[in-house]
């Protein structure tokens, strides 16, 4: 009697995908561009603080107005308020040790 191997290929480490699992990756790109326009909208609404506030959050007129230089529509200007204020930050506490 002859055996013939045979092999079942099953393709189970790649489940596919559910709806719900689609739908979020189909809308991934509409929440994103969603949170840079809010963002954005929020950066604005900082142009009403004095220049004592937004010193007190670690940024200066000059950064807004770079922030909205620095990044095309599509992309995401606070990232650029974040990496300014991080960065004053930073020297005001070099500062305060090479004293």
């Amino acid at each position: 009697m002859r055996m013939t191997d045979q092999t079942l290929e099953l393709d189970c480490d790649k489940p596919t995908p559910t709806f719900s699992q689609r739908l979020a990756a189909g809308l991934a790109p509409l929440a994103s561009l969603f949170r840079v326009f809010r963002n954005r909208m929020e950066i604005n609404a900082l142009h009403d603080l004095n220049d004592t506030q937004l010193r007190d959050i670690g940024l200066t007129r000059a950064d807004l107005t770079s922030a909205f230089l620095a990044s095309t529509f599509f992309e995401d200007p606070s990232e650029h308020l974040t990496r300014s204020a991080r960065n004053r930050w930073r020297l005001s506490l070099f500062r305060s040790y090479a004293e």
